[in-house]
């Protein structure tokens, strides 16, 4: 199917394609940057879901609807082997030197720990200029397309956060 843009979706499109390749550079660029595997692991996926967000907006702005569906199956099987891998590095994963246990405490590494920041920032924004382009979107296959790339921007941003309390950088009161 085939559809015709508004200057106002095509603009709102254009600012999300601008930021999903900020995004990839980031998550590519801090991957190559962080020194805990597992954290350079997680950036790695991000990016690969990143380069996904891309290529769908890339899709809509040519004029074609993507198949929403199609992408929720096979994301949603990678998304399951992420969380499976994760849980299991978690299970091994030995109580960090630098706070000895102690959340809240100190980190491995005040440059993972800046990266992360920056990353959670990022994927704040990110969603929710999504929010603002979905309400904006006249068809209803586009705005489904946009709603999951936003749910999964913000399964990013809780995959950071949670990478982040786990290892002492991040104590939510």
């Amino acid at each position: 199917m085939t559809i015709n843009l508004t200057q106002k979706e095509r603009l709102l499109l254009e600012d999300q394609k601008k930021h999903e390749e900020i995004c990839i550079q980031k998550y590519t660029s801090y991957a190559n940057q962080a020194q805990d595997p597992q954290l350079k692991q997680l950036f790695q996926n991000h990016a690969q879901h990143e380069q996904q967000h891309l290529n769908t907006v890339n899709q809509i702005l040519s004029g074609q609807v993507p198949n929403v569906q199609a992408q929720n199956q096979q994301q949603g099987q990678q998304g399951q082997q992420q969380y499976q891998q994760y849980q299991q590095y978690q299970q091994y994963q030995q109580p960090n030197m630098y706070n000895q246990g102690q959340p809240g405490m100190g980190f491995t590494n005040a440059n993972d720990a800046a990266l992360c920041n920056d990353l959670l920032m990022t994927e704040k924004y990110v969603s929710g200029a999504y929010d603002t382009a979905i309400f904006e979107m006249t068809d209803t296959n586009v705005r489904k397309a946009l709603n999951h790339i936003q749910k999964e921007e913000q399964q990013h941003g809780e995959d950071i956060f949670n990478y982040m309390k786990s290892n002492g950088m991040y104590n939510p009161q």
